[in-house]
């Protein structure tokens, strides 16, 4: 089972998150990825986050489905090795900031010369062109400048920042689709195509309606906490055995079964209650029902009342609950890889199951510049050339 994209190389020039989360969704779907890190600074993501007896464990996941290799970009013979990785590839993913493959004679100019079926996916904080084309950009910026930080938190707190890279997870799934859309265009034209990703547009395009909301009313989202404007009662509530769960009555439907559960039919006939606008006016009323019932029951008895009463609930959970919960076994979520370093380490499967053609997860995240002889032999370098490479400290 080799994949929807076996056969497709993708070189990931990439650092930290979004570049390399991309090429990492699209080594699961089969594509042969090369990671290129510089010989002596390793990808940042590398050092991110928690380890184990010396082992990073995020780069495991984000490094898994991908080959290794060292190689110099600002070295002129490292260029003569990238542009003949890249004539033999058919994508190539970058992060650096703008004009910097120019300056390195890299350009999609240079690069398409040699192969005009070559797709280049430019991912930065605020893209190619424009005033902050040039400034440094991390998901935390396109968070905040997105609108995203403004409308997440308390009615009387901070705007609030995520606990994890959103914006570059979110930029990763866009550039593996703008990727793939531009793929699909090649089949047809037999050429490639710059794709131009600023994190702070994916950010943006899942955040609903803000900008037509603003356009046309002139008013901005506000911080709700976990209630919504749209609808209640929509919250999270802590159950009698300090556990919590998150109640969703988005449909009329689900909302009466709810306040039915709970004791109060009575709001059920009030003609307020028939729309989500109406019912998040009496927020306090219908959170206060909710949330009273909830403190008198153990977490499984709530799950296992609404299941009966089909309203919508789920349970809060953190990791240790993800690898025990039953649905998330049957469908495979939680995979567990063998490791050369760590034995045996879980991780998230594959984004989604194809019947036909499924992705796999083959190998975790390999050590730095693990590959670089056996990528630079596929490339036609000699023993000797490629000895005379990491002499030069090319590679």
């Amino acid at each position: 089972m080799s994949g929807p994209l076996a056969g497709l190389r993708v070189v990931d020039a990439a650092t930290l998150f979004a570049g390399p989360i991309a090429a990492m969704h699209l080594g699961d779907m089969g594509a042969d990825v090369v990671k290129v890190e510089h010989p002596r600074r390793p990808d940042p993501s590398r050092g991110h986050g928690p380890a184990k007896d010396g082992q990073n464990l995020w780069w495991k996941t984000l490094g898994r489905n991908k080959q290794t290799m060292t190689l110099d970009l600002s070295h002129e013979r490292g260029q003569e090795v990238f542009r003949r990785l890249a004539r033999e590839s058919d994508v190539v993913i970058e992060n650096f900031r703008p004009d910097t493959l120019e300056r390195w004679n890299l350009g999609y100019s240079e690069l398409s010369a040699e192969n005009p079926g070559l797709i280049l996916a430019r991912v930065t904080g605020f893209g190619q062109v424009g005033p902050y084309r040039r400034r440094p950009g991390f998901g935390t910026l396109a968070e905040a400048m997105s609108g995203f930080a403004a409308m997440t938190g308390e009615p009387d707190g901070p705007p609030t920042l995520p606990p994890f890279g959103l914006a570059d997870a979110i930029t990763a799934l866009a550039t593996a689709f703008a990727v793939t859309s531009a793929l699909h265009a090649r089949a047809a034209s037999g050429r490639g195509q710059v794709v131009d990703l600023a994190i702070v547009e994916p950010m943006l395009s899942v955040l609903g309606p803000q900008l037509t909301r603003w356009d046309q009313l002139g008013t901005v989202q506000p911080r709700t906490g976990n209630r919504s404007a749209n609808n209640a009662p929509r919250n999270t509530y802590r159950t009698a055995d300090g556990r919590w769960v998150a109640v969703s009555t988005s449909s009329q439907s689900i909302a009466e079964r709810v306040m039915r559960l709970v004791g109060r039919p009575d709001v059920v006939d009030e003609p307020w209650f028939a729309t989500g606008a109406g019912r998040a006016a009496h927020v306090e009323e219908l959170d206060a029902a909710v949330g009273a019932w909830v403190a008198q029951r153990s977490r499984d008895e709530v799950v296992a009342e609404f299941e009966r009463a089909e309203a919508a609930v789920a349970p809060v959970y953190d990791a240790s609950d993800l690898v025990a919960d039953p649905q998330l076994a049957a469908l495979g979520t939680v995979l567990r890889m063998p490791d050369d370093d760590l034995d045996e380490v879980a991780m998230q499967n594959v984004l989604f199951r194809l019947s036909g053609t499924p992705g796999a997860v083959r190998w975790t995240g390999r050590a730095h510049g693990a590959d670089t002889s056996a990528v630079l032999g596929s490339l036609g370098y000699s023993a000797e050339e490629i000895a005379a490479l990491r002499s030069e400290g090319v590679v």
